[in-house]
């Protein structure tokens, strides 16, 4: 046989050879610091399953929103793996849209998923996403800015207190801020901090037959508050920041005190990470007037959409990085206090985990009892406690945010701001048919 025959019968034995298929999965999630950690790791992911490969979209969390939306909502199909939270999951469930979480590997353990953030992405007994890391809420503060000032974190602190702390702390000549809190408008961004606020100061979004509860003294006086410690003891730029700004004006050393999600804790305890790991401190989140309200709890989640081509591949996929497994991977490449928090019992029975992360009990102990469906001080239609737990609110909630953030630029006075978000919110319950 010629050397030119030997090629001709390679190639036609080759061509009959059936290869791999090959899957794309594109990844929609947010640039958080979790999920850049997931998009680094994912290399090992790739290697395992050579059959699979992955496109990262990484966008800003308002932006993600948005962008997912419209894809799910119109059956577009551009994404297979979508970073959703427990506001979506339910609503979205309901739909149709997102696939049941069925088949996952026997050694995912379900069970040992978080309760409260396990019953945040199901719907009638049935999972529709995996959850990534889960939060509640928390206050942070330098603690070695307390000792020089000589001011002590009570156990419980108050509203009234908090603004104390922040007027006696503030240091703008050397650029060090009483108090940090989200000003960047969204329904996700700076409206999931008010929202709870509004809460603890006795107002709600909505009360008996939906009617639209905005333009009441509880607002304003949670507003005023928002606003006069934002203006006196908080950065420059205010509605520029989100979670990620003010995580990295803490990590920087820039604030004295910061109320935001648990999820930080692992970032500014990390001295990878936070200049200020041997000086932070933490207590629970303040209260104002009303007590014992809808507390926060929200969980970053992996979903399928239903108008995936790839499922079974993005199936693998999410269950590889919402795994016991993964957790073990980040502390192994970037150290227990690292890992995402807030989804596994395993993660907080970790002897090594307890260790690395002096916030960990804390923190179980406020997803454990985080309850968004208790009560706000008047009886209310809706369930959640930094959104309203239906469809409309994502375009109400952005409104509203807007609205909120031209009170910290001067743009309109309080007054105004709630008169035109309580019309604005009115006509869109109103066209949405409440109540329904």
């Amino acid at each position: 046989m010629t050397r030119t025959q030997t090629l001709l019968l390679a190639a036609s034995l080759l061509a009959g050879t059936p290869a791999l298929a090959e899957s794309t999965l594109t990844i929609a999630t947010v640039n958080n610091g979790d999920m850049v950690v997931m998009q680094k790791l994912s290399s090992a992911f790739e290697k395992a399953h050579p059959d699979i490969k992955l496109r990262w979209v990484v966008l800003e969390e308002n932006v993600l929103r948005q962008r997912v939306t419209t894809d799910i909502a119109t059956r577009a199909g551009q994404f297979d793996v979508l970073t959703i939270g427990n506001y979506e999951v339910p609503i979205w469930a309901k739909q149709n849209w997102l696939e049941p979480m069925d088949g996952l590997p026997a050694d995912y353990d379900a069970n040992d998923l978080l309760k409260t953030v396990r019953e945040g992405v199901s719907r009638d007994g049935k999972l529709y996403a995996l959850p990534f890391y889960g939060e509640s809420a928390m206050t942070y503060y330098r603690k070695d800015l307390f000792d020089k000032a000589g001011l002590t974190m009570p156990e419980a602190p108050t509203y009234d207190e908090i603004k104390g702390f922040a007027a006696k702390l503030t240091d703008k000549a050397n650029q060090t801020y009483g108090l940090c809190l989200r000003g960047k408008p969204g329904w996700g961004e700076n409206m999931a901090y008010v929202t709870t606020l509004v809460d603890t100061f006795g107002g709600q979004w909505f009360g008996e037959g939906w009617k639209t509860t905005i333009d009441t003294p509880e607002w304003k006086n949670a507003l005023t508050y928002y606003t006069d410690v934002l203006k006196n003891y908080g950065p420059p730029g205010a509605t520029s920041n989100g979670f990620n700004e003010n995580l990295a004006l803490f990590a920087s050393g820039r604030c004295a005190m910061w109320i935001d999600s648990t999820v930080a804790a692992g970032l500014l305890y990390d001295p990878k990470q936070s200049q200020v790991a041997d000086k932070v401190a933490f207590a629970p989140m303040p209260v104002g007037s009303f007590k014992g309200g809808p507390t926060w709890l929200w969980s970053w989640d992996l979903g399928i959409p239903a108008s995936s081509k790839q499922k079974d591949a993005a199936k693998t996929f999410v269950a590889w990085a919402t795994s016991k497994a993964y957790v073990e991977m980040v502390a192994k490449e970037n150290g227990w206090v690292a890992v995402p928090p807030g989804t596994r019992q395993s993660t907080y029975t970790s002897p090594d985990y307890q260790k690395a992360a002096p916030f960990a009990g804390f923190v179980l102990k406020a997803i454990d009892s985080a309850n968004p469906n208790g009560q706000t001080k008047n009886p209310r239609p809706y369930t959640g406690a930094q959104f309203v737990a239906i469809p409309e609110f994502q375009g109400i909630g952005t409104q509203v945010g807007q609205t909120v953030a031209a009170t910290l630029t001067g743009q309109q006075t309080i007054d105004a701001a709630l008169k035109a978000a309580q019309s604005a919110t009115e006509r869109t319950m109103r066209q949405a048919g409440y109540p329904k």
